[in-house]
């Protein structure tokens, strides 16, 4: 079955908060689309339960609804997938440019400056730098219909 979002690859930081356990955890995230994203985990997730995805972006954290649309052991830990639910299309589509934005920088450093950058690093980074002219978009809600 061809996909219907582009993937792309990211080591970003990012914040998952399940409904059952509001305190939340950092994962890498392995890649991200407009449709969804995936990560790295230590614990199996259950398919179909809500989660919060976090990336923190200057003083506000920026938030999404997903679910848990598969869970694979991959090794030591699992991949989880998740699909985006929330109504605001505009924050998903933000997610993605800001992480691509990113991605980019740390690779623009590398030929420009010939430091290697961790994804953390570039974030940090690239958040002192930009993260202020980046468009905002309205606060994203987190109420299940």
């Amino acid at each position: 079955m061809k996909r219907k979002y582009i993937r792309h690859p990211s080591e970003v930081p990012i914040e998952v908060v399940q409904e059952q356990n509001p305190a939340g955890s950092t994962r890498s995230l392995h890649n991200i689309s407009y449709g969804g994203l995936c990560f790295n985990c230590q614990m199996h997730l259950k398919k179909a339960n809500s989660v919060k995805i976090r990336i923190r972006a200057g003083s506000l954290p920026f938030e999404v609804q997903g679910e848990v649309v598969w869970c694979r052991k991959k090794g030591k830990h699992y991949e989880v997938g998740i699909t985006f639910t929330g109504e605001d299309e505009a924050n998903r589509v933000r997610m993605v440019e800001q992480i691509c934005r990113i991605e980019q920088y740390r690779h623009n450093v590398l030929e420009t400056e010939g430091r290697v950058l961790s994804s953390q690093e570039a974030a940090f980074e690239w958040i002192k730098k930009y993260a202020a002219g980046f468009p905002n978009v309205p606060q994203f809600s987190f109420s299940r219909r």
